[in-house]
């Protein structure tokens, strides 16, 4: 017979106005008084002292998880004193004892899954104290424990309730084994998500990763079983599935920051008409340029090595038949010796000054380089302080970048002022 069908056996069997029944109700209010305050003091004796010894160890931040873990523990008690006292108040129903102590079992299951899964987690929360912790989580393994716990304890609990062996359970759950594995889809292809990130290392708590198609940009907060929390440079969280990481596509900054330098590139755009030849005067004027001397020298010694070769003497070829330096070529030859000299650009890394294709919008010269840090702020100081410098001394080599007009250029073209920084 099932719980319902025994309560109501048992309430049929009950006299309202029977003395005997007024004996047991009575008897049966002071066991569940007893159970009650046994309750009370088991944690009184036990949850207090056990606050007093975590303030002594590492685990203080843990301190909640074991609180919960004893509590759950001194439920027990109550449970255990109900399961045993009712079963020796006289003129109960056999039924109502069946009933009750079927109760008590079940709530003796639960606390002790629950117990079991603060344990899990206590667990986890000690293992995070280790360094090896960001790099190999065990937060996803904790859950599944924790599921599977709490199904075998509601397994066990019906069968309780309905008075069956769980052996019995467990054989009809094989015919519901695909109605099962559709509702755990998630959880097994999380589970088995989490298995390949982890052996492969391929993210961490702390981590910084990309993941556009998610709108996800920022560091990794959280690594669970079926969720990765990343929390963007706006402050915002993102939940990205585990799943997800394995099926598509991300970038993990992690190996740059352990590098120790973050790269630079970018292109200064410029004005394809100012690119000419210099002239021997303003060749001279360059070497005002310490660290461009060198380059100087190397560059008169391969041009007169090459002309004289091709008997393109002084005076007796044009000049346009002889190789000449160039303002564009000697501004790429200071830029790579500004960059070499420069106390926060990483000289291990690899360092470019390069010209992309001619566009619309000018002639790119990008710069490749990577900085000596990665933190952001430095890194965008310093990358602001070196195009900073390189806008102010191009025109030093005849040159100009390109800028589409803007209103102030068409008021002069048509013979208006032109306006100041001051307004005037």
């Amino acid at each position: 017979m099932s719980v319902v069908d025994r309560w109501g056996v048992a309430v049929a069997e009950l006299g309202i106005f029977d003395e005997a029944w007024v004996e047991a109700l009575a008897t049966l209010i002071g066991l569940f008084l007893l159970a009650g305050a046994a309750n009370w003091l088991t944690k009184r004796l036990t949850v207090h002292p056990v606050e007093r010894l975590i303030a002594r160890t590492p685990l203080r931040n843990e301190a909640g998880d074991v609180k919960a873990l004893v509590r759950h523990l001194s439920n027990v008690v109550p449970a255990v004193i109900v399961l045993q006292g009712i079963a020796v108040i006289a003129h109960l129903p056999g039924e109502l004892v069946t009933v009750v102590q079927a109760i008590a079992r079940a709530f003796i299951v639960l606390t002790l899954a629950r117990a079991l899964g603060d344990l899990l987690e206590l667990g986890n929360d000690a293992y995070e104290l280790k360094p090896e912790a960001a790099s190999r989580p065990i937060k996803g393994y904790v859950q599944i424990g924790k599921i599977a716990v709490f199904a075998a304890a509601a397994l066990l609990i019906v069968a309780i309730l309905i008075g069956q062996s769980p052996v019995i359970l467990l054989s009809g759950l094989g015919a519901a084994a695909a109605v099962l594995m559709l509702v755990f889809r998630d959880t097994i292809l999380s589970l088995v998500a989490s298995v390949q990130l982890r052996s492969n290392d391929m993210v961490r708590v702390g981590d910084w990763i990309e993941m556009p198609q998610l709108n996800a940009d920022g560091d990794v907060i959280d690594i669970a079983l079926h969720t990765i929390k990343v929390q963007n440079f706006d402050k915002t969280v993102t939940s990205v599935p585990t799943a997800k990481l394995i099926t598509e596509s991300f970038r993990n900054w992690r190996h740059m920051r352990e590098w120790g330098g973050r790269r630079i590139k970018r292109a200064l755009l410029i004005d394809q008409t100012t690119v000419d030849f210099l002239s021997t005067s303003q060749w001279d004027a360059l070497r005002d340029f310490a660290i461009l001397r060198p380059y100087m020298e190397a560059k008169e010694t391969e041009l007169q090595t090459w002309n004289a070769r091709h008997s393109f003497d002084e005076g007796g070829q044009a000049q346009v038949n002889r190789r000449q330096p160039t303002n564009i070529g000697t501004f790429r030859a200071y830029v790579l010796a500004y960059l070499e000299a420069h106390p926060k650009v990483a000289q291990r890394g690899t360092l470019l000054v390069r010209q992309l294709d001619p566009t619309e919008k000018g002639l790119p010269l990008e710069i490749y380089c990577f900085t000596t840090t990665t933190e952001w702020e430095q890194y965008e100081a310093i990358q602001g302080d070196i195009f900073d410098h390189l806008l102010a001394i191009l025109p030093k080599f005849g040159l100009r970048l390109f800028q589409f007009p803007s209103g102030a250029d068409l008021t002069q073209s048509l013979g208006g002022p032109r306006p100041t920084a001051g307004g005037e």
